[in-house]
This record gives structure tokens, C-alpha cells and sequence, in this order.
């Protein structure tokens, strides 16, 4: 069932379960979905850390990039062959060894390019621990 010309929830975590082996290997969850704003949750997990109990930098670019992916689909459901053309992450600070979440939201959608932005939670924290922006490349209508 599509919101909004867009993709929900439930849609997109089957996505990521059946179709996007590294989001599905992390075992991300889809906690909300609704046209132009996600939030992610990815579990604390041995094989995202890093040296000194911390998330690694490859970990939360992967579920920040996954997160602009299922904002490109909730705004636009047939765009499933939407590409990243440039991520920029801003590490913040030291993300503790506990869940991450991503909440994002759609800047600019225009007919080539979508401009999002996503910012990256240690939970049980307020502030957050990395800043995420990002363009998709859309495939022609």
C-alpha cells in the first residue's frame, strides 16, 4: 500500500530484507516511513564496531546511505534504480556501542536529483553523533 504517491513502511523494510544484502545483513529496521521523512534503527553489532567500542565510520555511512534510499522511495516508489551520486558525512562524536538510528528527510526533489539530509543517534542519546547529506541520481521517468 502506497502513502502519498510513496512507499511505506512495511514496503520498504521488505526491500531491504529481500534486496539490499548489506542493509539486510546489519539487520536494519524500518521504524518510520512517510513521503520525505525515515528513521532507521540499526542494532549494536560485533561486526560494525570498531577498535575502542565504537561504531564504525563505514557502518553508519551504510545506514545513513540506506536511509536517502528509502527516501528517494517514499517520494518516488518506481525509482528503485535511484543511484548515490555523493554522500558527505560529518562525524560529530564518538558514537557509543549501543543502536544507531537515522532520521532523515528529502531536501529538494527535483527530476534528475534528490537532495537529502540525515542525521545519525547513538539511542538513549539527544544529540547527534554524525551529520549526513546526500544527492541520488533518479532514473528518467
Amino acid at each position: 500500500m502506497s502513502v502519498e504517491n510513496g512507499m511505506n513502511a512495511a514496503t520498504f523494510q521488505r526491500i531491504i530484507d529481500e534486496a539490499l544484502p548489506f542493509a539486510s545483513d546489519m539487520e536494519m529496521e524500518v521504524v518510520h516511513l512517510s513521503p520525505g521523512n525515515i528513521t532507521l534503527r540499526m542494532p549494536c553489532r560485533d561486526n560494525a564496531l570498531r577498535p575502542g567500542g565504537t561504531i564504525s565510520g563505514p557502518a553508519m555511512m551504510g545506514l545513513a546511505d540506506t536511509a536517502m534510499y528509502g527516501l528517494v522511495l517514499s517520494r518516488l516508489p518506481d525509482a528503485a534504480g535511484a543511484v548515490t551520486t555523493s554522500l558527505t558525512i560529518n562525524f560529530l562524536q564518538k558514537p557509543a556501542a549501543v543502536d544507531l538510528l537515522a532520521e532523515g528527510q528529502v531536501l529538494k526533489l527535483g527530476r534528475r536529483l534528490a537532495v537529502m539530509e540525515v542525521s545519525l543517534y547513538s539511542v538513549g542519546r539527544p544529540d547527534p553523533v554524525a551529520h549526513v547529506t546526500g544527492t541520488y541520481a533518479l532514473p528518467p521517468s
